[in-house]
């Protein structure tokens, strides 16, 4: 029944309005270069955008869900089209006065007809002009943002000490709000509730599968495991940077703490070409490679195994198969996953000759690099983060 609901959230709406990993911390991981071919999977397309500017000589972005791409496509619409002020009215803000005008008369034309048909619905995300209804507050994420901050205007105590916990400019200031007027407020029974249900979790993109390995491995249960994160987040990383974070409380970016793809310098850089460099494709993984077959030698994989994984092993044996065959020598992959050491890691077989091979076989993994960067990770929502090189 799980897996029925989130395939029905998953077909019907935009899931993700902004990444939920870190980028920074990919591109220590990933070391992109010039020569670098890049298979991403797109979700909100910012973090597609963060890895141009690395200057790869091409990403292909694909993903499932024709609502993500269409995200995407009108992002690069907007980066061709529109000015810096306008593109970050958008996507930093999150609303425009005049989006319906920039929509139908400059940006329309350039999207594909599933990305025209979903805009022309969903327009109304970025004009509204009340701040508490920005595009950030819309889509399945956006709507678990926007409840929470309808529960902190219930408690007006907590909600004046969160806003001030987002602005606090040192790591003392913000262990001190956190922990004497954030935390006993904040954990109680019924966010313990919230956060146990997994229509909570559907509405987050985190499927049941991810959902039960948070509970099994952690003895707080998937409450337990966030609050564990937040604690992590919001005493030992600078929040002053965590746009991540901000987003969700705020419902919008500020210019000093914002995805880097809208920065000025980085937004013009894009519109000058880096932005070019981007292919966007709706389709699994798997048949992105067996179609096109490009030669791949950076992997961006989120946490899409898990639920593969869980449900369709034979689909993530396939999936592997063609990651494989279309790797480059010496090809790097990233993925995340609700645990630390999923199953699937030590029970997948890969088709091949015979019976096949293990996939650990296959791969040399990075763990020493991978616990380092996991420690800087500003979104810290990830029991795993796994780095792995193809074996020659």
């Amino acid at each position: 029944m799980n897996e029925r609901v989130f395939d029905a959230l998953y077909s019907r709406s935009l899931i993700y309005n902004t990444c939920w990993e870190d980028p920074a911390v990919d591109r220590q991981a990933l070391g992109i270069t010039a020569e670098d071919t890049m298979l991403v999977i797109t979700s909100a397309g910012c973090n597609v955008l963060d890895y141009a500017l690395a200057g790869p000589r091409r990403i292909h972005a694909v993903d499932a869900n024709p609502r993500q791409t269409a995200l995407l496509e009108l992002k690069l619409a907007g980066i061709r089209r529109l000015s810096h002020t306008d593109f970050f009215m958008l996507f930093g803000e999150g609303r425009h006065p005049h989006f319906h005008e920039l929509y139908h008369d400059v940006l329309r034309r350039e999207l594909s007809p599933f990305a025209q048909q979903f805009w022309d619905g969903a327009g109304d995300w970025f004009s509204r002009r009340n701040p508490r209804n920005t595009f950030y507050f819309h889509s399945l994420s956006g709507r678990v943002a926007l409840l929470f901050r309808h529960y902190l205007d219930l408690q007006p105590k907590l909600r004046d000490a969160v806003d001030e916990l987002v602005e606090a400019k040192s790591l003392d200031e913000q262990c001190s709000i956190y922990d004497s007027r954030v935390a006993p407020r904040m954990w109680n029974r019924g966010v313990s509730w919230a956060l146990s249900r997994q229509i909570t979790m559907s509405m987050l993109g985190v499927p049941a599968p991810q959902h039960e390995e948070v509970r099994r491995q952690h003895a707080g249960g998937v409450p337990g495991f966030v609050r564990e994160a937040v604690e992590y987040v919001f005493r030992r990383l600078p929040l002053w940077t965590n746009y991540f974070w901000r987003v969700y409380v705020r419902g919008s970016y500020s210019r000093d703490c914002c995805p880097e793809y809208l920065r000025r310098g980085n937004f013009l850089a894009l519109k000058n070409g880096l932005a070019e460099r981007i292919t966007f494709h709706t389709c699994t993984v798997t048949e992105l490679l067996r179609d096109k077959q490009p030669r791949v030698s950076k992997f961006v994989l989120l946490d899409h195994m898990d639920w593969l994984g869980s449900f369709k092993p034979g689909a993530l044996s396939e999936e592997w198969a063609a990651l494989l065959d279309c790797a480059a020598p010496g090809a790097r992959a990233i993925f995340r996953s609700a645990h630390a050491r999923p199953a699937y890691l030590d029970t997948l077989t890969v088709p091949g000759a015979g019976q096949g091979r293990p996939l650990r076989e296959l791969l040399d993994f990075h763990p020493a690099l991978a616990a380092r960067l996991t420690r800087e990770d500003r979104v810290h929502t990830y029991a795993g983060f796994h780095i792995a090189d193809v074996r020659a």
